[in-house]
């Protein structure tokens, strides 16, 4: 028997002018899901099944960008993603393009246990969740009144927000930042600051497991897919790690950044820390993102090159640590 560790976050890329009150909120709820996921581990639920009760606790809390208070499309819709992995047989289920599922982490574990499939899209993923029979709703339950706002600050400024509730005056608005635009796909973004949601975790069995949901970009293009539904890239598992990652979703596809920690903790010998830093310093290019990942002994890490990263971590031990910057 081993030890258990478990990890939260809810996106890469933090305002440095972010409100207090705001910290002190996110910090809170990330607490709680950390709470709910211990209380499953003590209870000996399989890291599979931990890993989803936890990303349906933050897809159901409308604070970060993920089911309810998703980012919005450029119509003024949502479209959400997630995908979930269990490393001991490397299964692995995926969503996009959802509408009307409340929780797109639970039918992403749906297509990985009852579907002959990996991935189901759009009206495909709709469809299959009608018939499993999985609660939906009208797309208007995950729109908020801010994030409403914010898509129209970004249509003003022609622009992708990255954290759409960053305010847009002063030096913290979207104009302000096109002064020194950064680049995505060689292309000018406004703000850098996703708030994807994710959860790893490993159990007392050391069977490692992985999930990540989203809303993607705030006035995104419809149809967009990022990384956090891409098994490899936003999210993996294997029987040495679990991996979630957030942050500039293109950079992330091009580095398949979860599976680059697993390959070099089995091709290199890192251990999970020496992994951690590795890839986010050398996979990375001039992408900002960050990742939590675990290891089947028990260990706990997360890094990042973005100014802060919503994140807890937790171990059998007694460690216990949340963080922003």
């Amino acid at each position: 028997m081993g030890a258990w560790a478990i990890a939260v976050h809810g996106g890469a890329g933090v305002d440095p002018n972010l409100p207090k009150e705001r910290q002190e909120e996110a910090k809170r709820l990330l607490t709680r899901c950390l709470d709910i996921g211990i209380s499953a581990l003590r209870s000996n639920l399989p890291a599979i099944d931990v890993v989803e009760l936890v990303v349906r606790e933050l897809e159901t809390d409308p604070l970060f960008n993920s089911a309810r208070g998703s980012a919005l499309t450029e119509k003024g819709t949502v479209e959400m993603e997630a995908s979930i992995m269990d490393g001991p047989k490397r299964r692995c289920g995926a969503v996009s393009g959802l509408t009307t599922v409340k929780n797109p982490v639970s039918l992403a574990r749906l297509v990985m246990e009852k579907s002959p499939h990996s991935y189901l899209a759009f009206s495909g993923a709709e469809e299959f969740a009608k018939k499993q029979g999985v609660e939906m709703v009208d797309n208007e339950y995950f729109i908020t009144e801010d994030n409403v706002g914010m898509l129209k600050l970004a249509k003003e400024a022609n622009s992708i927000l990255f954290d759409y509730r960053i305010p847009a005056v002063g030096t913290c608005g979207a104009g302000a930042a096109m002064d020194s635009p950064l680049q995505m796909n060689g292309l000018p973004i406004s703000v850098y600051a996703p708030e994807t949601v994710g959860c790893v975790v490993v159990d007392k069995q050391g069977r490692c497991a992985a999930a990540t949901s989203t809303g993607g970009l705030m006035n995104k293009m419809s149809g967009r897919i990022g990384d956090s539904p891409l098994i490899g890239s936003g999210t993996y598992a294997s029987e040495l790690c679990g991996v979630s990652c957030t942050g500039e979703g293109e950079a992330i596809i091009r580095s398949t950044l979860a599976r680059e920690v697993s390959a070099v903790m089995e091709y290199k010998g890192l251990n999970l820390h020496e992994a951690v830093d590795y890839v986010i310093k050398n996979r990375l290019d001039e992408g900002k993102a960050g990742l939590i990942a675990v290891s089947k002994d028990g260990e706990v890490a997360c890094g990042f090159n973005t100014t802060g990263m919503f994140r807890g971590c937790a171990t059998e031990d007694g460690f216990m640590e949340v963080g922003v910057w």
